[in-house]
C-alpha cells in the first residue's frame, strides 16, 4: 500500500535509481557525442549538412520503432503549436547556434561553460512555470556543480576573431534547451517519451531543410557520403538523438525541468573524461577535483529534505 502511495505521490528509491541511471547515461552519450562533432567538422563538412541528416535520420529510426511497436499517437490538435514551438526550440535552434557558437569563439572550452549555465537558467523557469520547489541545498548543489565544472573545462586557449558573436549564439543555444525542457514537460503527461522525440525531430527536419538545400550542400562531394563522415552521423543520429533524447524526456518528466538541467551540466565533465580515455586530452589534478566537487553537486542538487519525504510518503 505503501508503495503504490508512493508512485502515485513521488518517486520511490527503486525509481529514482533508475530515472538517475537513465539520466546519467543520456548525458555520457551527449558528452561523447562532442568527439564525434568535432570530427566532422575537422572534416570540413557543413554544420547545415550533418546537423539535417542527423535530425531527419534520427527522426526516421523512431518513426520505425514506434511503427514496428504500434505505439504512434497522433498529435492532438491543440498540442500541434507546442510540438512545432518544441522542434524549433531544438533540434534548430539549439544545434544551430551551439555549433556555430563553437566555430566562431574559436574556444570549445568557453563553450562548454557557457553551455553549462543551462542549470541556472532552468531553475527559474521550472519555479516559474510549473511551480518546482527548489530550495537552499538544491540551489548549493548547483553553484557547486557549476564551479566544479569550470575546474574541468578551463584551460588556455585562443579566442576566435568573432568570438562575442560566438557568445551570444551559445547564450541563445542555452535559452533554446530551457525552453525545449519547458515545453517538453507539458507534453510529457500526454505522450510517450519515444513520441515527443520522433515528432520533435521529424518537425525539426523541416525547418533544417531550407538550410540544408542552399548551405549544406555546398562544396558537396563524394566526401560527403564516405564511411569516415556517415560513422560518426548515425552515431551522432542514432545513440546521441534518438536514444539519448528518448531517455531525457523521461528525465524531465521524472525529475522536472529544474532538478534534471544539473545533469545536462555535466556534459563538458563527461567529453573531458572521453577525451582522456581516448588519448586526445590529459586531466590534471585541479579538473579531477573539479570532477569530484560536480559529482557532490548532483547529489546535493537532488536533495529534497525531510518535508520532501514526509509528502512523498
Amino acid at each position: 500500500m505503501k508503495r503504490s502511495i508512493l508512485k502515485k505521490n513521488g518517486l520511490d528509491n527503486n525509481s529514482k535509481v533508475l530515472i538517475y541511471t537513465v539520466s546519467l547515461f543520456a548525458i555520457i552519450l551527449w558528452g561523447i557525442s562532442y568527439i564525434w562533432t568535432n570530427r566532422l567538422i575537422s572534416l570540413d563538412i557543413p554544420v547545415t549538412y550533418f546537423v539535417f541528416v542527423r535530425i531527419l535520420l534520427a527522426g526516421f529510426v523512431l518513426f520505425l520503432l514506434n511503427a514496428a511497436s504500434g505505439k504512434i499517437t497522433r498529435i492532438r490538435r491543440k498540442d500541434l503549436p507546442k510540438f512545432l514551438l518544441l522542434a524549433f526550440f531544438e533540434p534548430f535552434i539549439y544545434f544551430i547556434c551551439e555549433s556555430y557558437g563553437v566555430k566562431q569563439t574559436g574556444s570549445p572550452t568557453l563553450s562548454a561553460m557557457i553551455i553549462a549555465t543551462i542549470p541556472i537558467f532552468s531553475v527559474g523557469a521550472g519555479v516559474l512555470f510549473f511551480r518546482e520547489k527548489v530550495n537552499a541545498v538544491n540551489i548549493t548543489g548547483i553553484l557547486l556543480s557549476l564551479i566544479g565544472i569550470v575546474l574541468v573545462v578551463m584551460s588556455k586557449g585562443e579566442l576566435g576573431k568573432h568570438f562575442i558573436f560566438g557568445i551570444v549564439l551559445l547564450l541563445i543555444a542555452v535559452l533554446s534547451e530551457v525552453g525545449h525542457a519547458s515545453v517538453t514537460k507539458s507534453l510529457s503527461g500526454n505522450y510517450s517519451s519515444q513520441v515527443i522525440v520522433m515528432y520533435q525531430f521529424l518537425i525539426g527536419s523541416v525547418y533544417l531543410f531550407p538550410l540544408f538545400l542552399f548551405k549544406g550542400l555546398d562544396g558537396f562531394s563524394s566526401r560527403f557520403l564516405s564511411a569516415d563522415v556517415w560513422y560518426p552521423i548515425i552515431c551522432l543520429a542514432v545513440l546521441c538523438s534518438s536514444l539519448a533524447f528518448s531517455l531525457w524526456v523521461s528525465t524531465i518528466k521524472s525529475l522536472g525541468v529544474a532538478k534534471s538541467s544539473i545533469f545536462s551540466a555535466l556534459i563538458p565533465v563527461v567529453s573531458a573524461i572521453a577525451a582522456c580515455l581516448l588519448g586526445q586530452e590529459d586531466l590534471n589534478l585541479r579538473q579531477f577535483i573539479g570532477i569530484a566537487i560536480s559529482a557532490v553537486g548532483v547529489v546535493l542538487s537532488q536533495y529534497t529534505g525531510k518535508e520532501g519525504r514526509a509528502k512523498a510518503a
